[in-house]
């Protein structure tokens, strides 16, 4: 067992303890006019920092729930692999971080309904490289603590390199491994730099998609009565051509799951 895997049953075992902590509910948050959002700062374009502000498209979806509650937004940048944790501690209200809905999570925290559907891409700078056959026997980065790298062992024969989001794309751009898998968008957007950058940037390319998964917001076990509203206003965001307009800003199509 790696020290990375060891690391990742440690933080389990931590929400799974903590479990019994109390969230503030939904009446405690509306009386003390914040919204707590734990959350990751750096995987553009869902939550990330440019010039000193903090931005992306789980930002705007968050600020607008925020808004329609008549709350005062308050993210709490962290670590990925922390953040469950730290809901579980009653650290604040809520995970908004691109976390794939699975299983295993769902038996440590209540996830809302999802505000978007992606899925794990292969990203490479070497076209021969598309399926998941093409990985074995290949080193691939991939993001600590993700789905990504829950998906990928399960492919035979891969060299994981687990890492942070970062260092993950960087290793790939330097040559330091074969392969990347991340999110479907984060690949898009990666690419299309690339190609604008007059060779400075080697070509990426993307293959394959490892799986299909649905991103959602995780609040406490028990805080039912906040997912109940949160689910509310969400689902109004989606009517009402809220939801739209902002997935277009950030995708230029509309990123809900069908």
């Amino acid at each position: 067992m790696t020290r990375r895997i060891l690391a990742g049953c440690i933080a389990l075992m931590a929400i799974t303890l903590f479990s019994n902590v109390q969230a503030r509910p939904l009446a405690e948050i509306e009386k003390s006019g914040q919204l707590i959002i734990g959350t990751y700062g750096n995987f553009k374009p869902f939550t990330y920092f440019e010039d000193g502000k903090f931005v992306g498209f789980e930002v705007d979806i968050g600020n607008e729930i925020a808004k329609r509650l008549k709350l005062e937004p308050q993210w709490k940048p962290m670590e990925f692999d922390s953040l469950l944790t730290g809901l579980s501690q009653d650290r604040w209200d809520m995970v908004t971080a691109s976390f794939g809905i699975t299983d295993e999570r769902s038996k440590a925290v209540l996830f809302t309904s999802p505000h978007y559907c992606t899925g794990g891409a292969i990203v490479t700078t070497n076209p021969e490289i598309k399926t998941a056959q093409d990985l074995n026997g290949k080193k691939v980065s991939v993001q600590t603590g993700s789905t990504y790298f829950m998906a990928l062992q399960k492919v035979p024969g891969v060299q994981v390199r687990n890492m942070s989001s970062d260092n993950a794309r960087n290793a790939l751009l330097s040559g330091k491994v074969d392969a990347w898998v991340t999110d479907k968008f984060v690949a898009v957007m990666m690419q299309q730099k690339a190609a604008t950058s007059n060779g400075s940037v080697r070509p990426v390319y993307i293959g394959d998609m490892l799986f299909n998964e649905r991103i959602a917001t995780a609040v406490q076990k028990d805080n039912t009565a906040f997912a109940e509203r949160y689910n509310q206003v969400l689902e109004d965001m989606l009517k009402d051509g809220t939801y739209e307009t902002i997935s277009k800003k950030w995708f230029n199509e509309d990123v809900r799951c069908k």
